[in-house]
């Protein structure tokens, strides 16, 4: 439970920081305490898609993997924010992502925000 808290904290503060950086990600609410309520719903989100989906999909691209020397890792990214960003509409969470070339620079900055949080956050190994 405890591994579970921390990632979907990290995933939030990274998403919260490519929404800060990147004028095409957008996150809106009513006041302050909603916009935080749905960054926390659309980092669980998240945080479903990438345990669900993205394994499947890595797999799939398991040859593009090899053949690109992991570079395709930033379109797997990006599809993944993409995703998100639909499935939070369908949800009516008021997360959007505007194209896939902002997709690929969000994707590339929440996948280093998340990892430097999950560095300075304890999870169950310490």
């Amino acid at each position: 439970m405890k591994q579970f808290l921390v990632k979907t904290i990290a995933n939030a503060a990274a998403l919260a920081v490519a929404i800060w950086l990147l004028k095409d990600i957008t996150l809106t609410g009513d006041n302050t305490g909603r916009e935080v309520l749905t960054l926390i719903l659309v980092a669980l989100l998240f945080g479903l898609v990438n345990f669900f989906v993205k394994p499947v999909v890595k797999l799939l691209a398991l040859p593009l993997y090899i053949f690109t020397l992991g570079l395709i890792s930033l379109v797997i990214n990006a599809l993944m924010l993409l995703l998100t960003s639909w499935l939070a509409g369908e949800f009516d969470l008021s997360f959007h992502v505007e194209g896939f070339w902002t997709a690929v620079l969000g994707g590339l900055i929440v996948a280093i925000v998340s990892w430097a949080m999950h560095m300075v956050l304890p999870d169950d190994d310490d």
